[in-house]
């Protein structure tokens, strides 16, 4: 149940960061707008963090580099609190700056606990893993040189 568990929460999670990346890359003058308005950060962001949320969203999704990218996550969406969700006395505000500290705390978990049996990491780690045994037992038996014959009667 736990394996399930950890697909399903890390797709959910995923989830997020994909649909956002999407939508600002379908809207890209009206996120640029938004940042200009709300921040006072570069109006031109709209592009790359699109593109980073949606490749970053799908990798976390099907676990590929699982650990990386939750920590990535993690900094944006602590990020996103500190630029846009920071008027904490306005209740709404405050919701969302909430909101983004659970998610956060989420992609932590990720982070620690993400590289489960589902993940592409696990797959490719155990790929390696049986790589090396092979190799190591190939080199083995050259060490060893040539097995003795058996007498038979």
């Amino acid at each position: 149940m736990a394996f399930v568990a950890s697909i399903v929460g890390r797709m959910m999670l995923a989830l997020i960061f994909v649909v956002s990346g999407v939508i600002k890359l379908m809207h890209v003058g009206d996120t640029n707008a938004f940042i200009e308005r709300t921040t006072t950060l570069p109006a031109n962001l709209a592009l790359p963090v699109g593109i980073f949320e949606l490749v970053f969203g799908v990798f976390l999704a099907i676990g590929f580099m699982t650990r990386i990218s939750s920590i990535l996550l993690f900094g944006f969406t602590l990020a996103t609190i500190v630029f846009f969700h920071n008027q904490l006395a306005e209740p709404p505000v405050l919701q969302l700056a909430l909101r983004d500290l659970a998610i956060a705390g989420g992609l932590l978990m990720v982070f620690a606990y993400g590289q489960a049996s589902g993940s592409v990491d696990i797959w490719r780690e155990r790929e390696r893993t049986r790589r090396a045994e092979l190799r190591a037992a190939k080199a083995e038996a050259r060490a060893n040189g040539p097995a003795p014959a058996v007498a038979t009667e």
